[in-house]
Order: structure tokens, then C-alpha cells, then sequence
């Protein structure tokens, strides 16, 4: 048996594929059919006077995701899927599908999660879920290459990292366990004993949250190091960010096509990327800057939903007298046209409270989703938000010992409205001032028992900060929603499948 991704090492030769129907069509004594094996597609061209009935026959009694094995000689050809193509001398069917519920048609987000199992085959999120592959080995390869060791951190605990609102309880014998909401506090122990760690694994945050931002159960990577501190940690994350972009397109091209995502954005994803105080970044959100730009982005949305509803308008009139060819070109641009008059319609509700929200903002108050967006618009590439106000930070961020109201920690956040992908800082490392704070956030002591003990003995400066990876997946395949940026996304009211 042979991949398809194999296929440009076989050319002239006769070969054994395995794998599902992705579609088919037929003339007279020509039958196309396109092979997926989970590594690719291959059009498979069945001539009629070079088959026996029974291949030909096969062919035609095949539906969509019907599982086959077809042999034939490989042959180059520029224009076909892939670049190479299958001239077919046997075809035998390990089972014909029924009725395949997911269709070439457009189907409703509702109906595509409740099919979340059938719907990862699409093209589309073959290519979303190969990127986020890539990502993740290219995160384990920088932290390997940089001398970190990978270690676990436990998903029971008994313990809040992030605050106690958002955990979900378990039954844990006769005891009530937690889910974790991060690996960091146990990757600060394993900092304390090799140096340079990072837990990599499953985090839960119960929040009542429907946006496209949120999942309540969604992975992260957690880089922590001995002896950093913030500017050390920031200059790491900015480089493991440049590092991995720049292996996605390197090694996902073709996915990054699938997906019609702008190569050139991701390109100027390289080192150093701006950087701001959250004193600045609330001057901005504050400025006229602002206001200009989002004013200037509503007059364009404006004309650009007027261009979207002539062209779709024009495009109806012609539909009726296409020709078949073209009536599936047609139908991909309507849907094309559906999908963006969706975003700028969303942008132009959005933009009037975006505007309010920056104009009143003030200083000590959290950035919402809409600030994150409109910092990122300033920009062509990631940026840097440090030196939040204490208040808004985690019980164990460590303050700026020229000014208490500001903890040591930093944000960056993505371009193009992404958002939040990383969020670390320097960690209190002083045992009397790690105990007030747990004390001023109302968490129990005893459960931070062996926390403390880290400052106890060896205490030194240290920080970290993690990356959530469906929030990276998402920006880096340019995608709107995190639900398709996991195999199988948990949501408030997403259970199944």
C-alpha cells in the first residue's frame, strides 16, 4: 500500500490506495473518482475500455465516503488535485456508505457539530487539524531544542489557580476535587527541580461563555523557568511564536491554501514584536487614533456590504442561463459572498460598542475582547501588553517593586482581532508576600500548603506563561471560531458528540 503524500515517488508505477470516496463524476466511458486517505487526494480516472465490467461497475455504484482500494499507475499531471493522478486498472469495496449526511451543499454550524465525527473528514478541517499538528510539534521541538524537559502536571487538583468562579467540582472519593484550570503551580515546583520545564495538556474553565473565544475544555502549553524574569519570559514567548509560524508555512502550505489563508499576514510574524505598558495601551484605546480608524472602518464595512449584495444580486440573474461549470463557480462565490456579508455585518454591530467601550475605559479595569481587537488593529503583527494593574492579575503575579498597584505580567496578543494567545509574568517569589495575597484573595492556605514550601526552600525568581492552543490554531489558520480548532470541542451546551 501506498499514501498519497507518497505518490511523487511512484510515478509510472502501479500502486495499491486505500481510502474513502471524497466525490465523483462521470461521462460516457470516463469515471472520476477522487480518493482521500488522510494523508491527501488523488483523482483516480476510470476508462471504460481499459476495465472489465466488474471494475466499471464498481466505480459506478460508489457514494461519497465509500470505502475502497484502488490500483492503477501513477501518472504526473500539474492540474489534477494533488498534481498527480491514478489510471485505474482494479477497484475493490470494502463497504459502500450509506447515505452520507455531509454533503458538497452548505450545511447549518448546528447540524455540522451534532455530525462533529463525520464532519472532520471535510477538506477544510483535514487542513485546519494537520496546522494544528504542526503547531504542536513545533512547539515540543523549540522547547526541546532550548533544553526543556516535558513533564505533567496533574488534571485533578485541589486547588484554583485562576480564581474560584470558573472551576468545575468533582466527587474525588470522600473528597471534592477540581478540574484543572492550568499545569502552572505544579510547573513551578518542577521549575524549582530541572530549571527550564513545560506541561503541555488538557485545562477546564467553566465559564457561561458562548463567544467564538471560548471552550470549556481546551489545551495549553506551559512554559516555566528558574531564575527569569519578566523581560526573559517575554523575549521567550515572542520567539517561540516567531519559531512556530514560521514552521506552519514552511510545512503546511498546502493546508494554509485550503484554507485561503493570507501566507504573507503570517509572514510578518518575526521577532521583536511591539510592546506597550497597559498604561499605553489604554492611552491608545483612548486616543483619537482609535476613533478615526473604527470611524474609517465603519464607513468601509458600509460600502463593502453595498458591493457584496450587487454582486451577489448579479450573480442570481446569471445562475438561471449558466451553464454547469459555471453555476459551481457560482455557487462558491454565493457562499463565499454569505460568509463574508456575515463578518461585516457582525462588524458593523460591533463597531459602535467597540467604540464606546475604548473611549471609556479607564485605567485598573481588565481588557474585554473588543479592546484586544482594537489594540491588534494598530498592528501588522503580535504585540506585547505588560505591566497590568495588580488588581486584574492572579494571586501569585509578582508586583513592580517600583510600583505595587502593577503586577509583573504580559499579554500578547494576536493580529486580526484574535485576541489573547499568551499570558504569563514573574512569579512572587517572597513567602510572606505570597501568603498576604493568597490571604487578600480569599483561598484557603492549607491547600497552598506545598506552594509555599517553594519559597521556603530555594526561593528564587522565576516566571512563565501559556500558550492555549486552539486561540493559536485559530489565528495562525485564520479561522473565526476555536469549535473547529479541536477534534471535538466542549462548549456551554456541547456535549455530543
Amino acid at each position: 500500500m501506498v499514501y498519497i503524500n507518497e505518490l511523487a515517488h511512484h510515478v509510472d508505477q502501479e500502486v495499491e490506495l486505500k481510502g474513502w470516496v471524497y466525490n465523483t463524476r462521470s461521462s460516457k466511458k470516463l469515471f472520476f473518482l477522487v480518493i482521500r486517505d488522510g494523508t491527501g487526494l488523488c483523482q483516480c480516472i476510470v476508462n471504460k475500455d481499459d476495465v472489465s465490467e466488474q471494475v466499471w461497475e464498481a466505480a459506478e455504484s460508489l457514494t461519497q465516503e465509500s470505502s475502497v482500494k484502488v490500483t492503477g499507475k501513477i501518472t504526473a499531471d500539474e492540474r489534477s488535485v494533488g498534481g498527480y493522478e491514478l489510471h485505474v486498472t482494479d477497484i475493490k469495496i470494502v463497504q459502500i456508505a450509506d447515505g452520507y449526511p455531509i454533503t458538497p451543499k452548505e450545511h447549518g454550524v448546528e447540524f455540522l457539530m451534532e455530525n462533529r465525527h463525520l464532519w472532520l473528514r471535510s477538506r477544510r478541517q483535514w487542513a485546519i487539524m494537520r496546522v494544528r499538528n504542526q503547531i504542536i510539534f513545533s512547539l515540543h521541538e523549540f522547547f526541546q531544542n532550548k533544553g526543556f524537559i516535558q513533564m505533567d502536571a496533574p488534571v485533578f487538583t485541589g486547588n484554583a489557580v485562576e480564581g474560584t468562579t470558573t472551576l468545575f467540582s468533582t466527587e474525588y472519593f470522600d473528597d471534592t476535587a477540581y478540574l484543572t484550570q492550568s499545569g502552572q503551580l505544579y510547573g513551578e515546583a518542577m521549575a524549582m527541580a530541572h530549571g527550564k520545564i513545560y506541561t503541555f495538556g488538557p485545562t477546564f474553565r467553566a465559564e457561561k461563555s458562548k463567544t467564538r473565544r471560548h471552550l470549556t475544555e481546551f489545551w495549553m502549553i506551559e512554559p516555566e523557568m528558574a531564575f527569569y524574569d519578566l523581560i526573559m519570559n517575554m523575549e521567550l514567548a515572542e520567539e517561540m511564536l516567531a519559531y512556530v509560524v514560521d514552521r506552519v508555512l514552511q510545512n503546511c502550505s498546502e493546508e494554509l491554501d485550503t484554507l485561503e489563508r493570507d501566507k504573507d499576514v503570517l509572514k510578518k510574524v518575526t521577532a521583536p514584536f511591539p510592546r506597550m505598558t497597559y498604561t499605553e495601551a489604554i492611552e491608545l484605546l483612548n486616543s483619537d487614533k482609535t476613533k478615526n480608524m473604527l470611524n474609517e472602518m465603519e464607513t468601509s464595512r458600509k460600502q463593502e456590504l453595498e458591493n457584496l449584495k450587487k454582486e451577489k444580486e448579479e450573480l442570481d440573474k446569471e445562475y438561471g442561463q449558466a451553464k454547469k461549470g459555471r453555476k459551481v463557480q457560482i455557487d462558491k462565490r454565493i457562499r463565499e459572498i454569505s460568509m463574508r456579508t456575515d463578518d461585516v455585518e457582525e462588524d458593523l454591530r460591533n463597531i459602535p460598542l467597540w467604540r464606546e467601550k475604548a473611549m471609556s475605559i479607564k485605567w485598573g479595569e481588565d481588557f474585554g475582547g473588543s479592546d484586544e481587537t482594537i489594540l491588534t488593529m494598530h498592528y501588522d503583527r503580535p504585540i506585547m501588553v505588560y505591566g497590568y494593574p495588580a488588581e486584574v492579575k492572579a494571586f501569585y503575579m509578582k508586583r513592580d517593586p517600583e510600583d505595587d498597584k502593577v503586577a509583573l505580567g504580559v499579554d500578547v496578543l494576536a493580529p486580526e482581532g484574535y485576541g489573547e494567545i499568551v499570558g504569563g509574568g514573574q512569579r512572587e517569589d517572597d513567602l510572606e508576600l505570597l501568603r498576604k495575597r493568597i490571604k487578600e484573595h480569599d483561598l484557603p492556605e492549607e491547600a497552598f500548603r506545598w506552594y509555599l514550601d517553594l519559597r521556603k526552600f530555594g526561593s528564587v525568581p522565576h516566571s512563565g506563561f501559556g500558550l492555549g492552543l486552539e486561540r493559536a490554531v485559530c489565528w495562525i489558520c485564520g479561522i473565526r471560531h476555536v469549535r473547529e480548532a479541536i477534534p471535538f470541542p466542549r462548549m456551554m451546551g456541547r456535549l455530543y458528540p
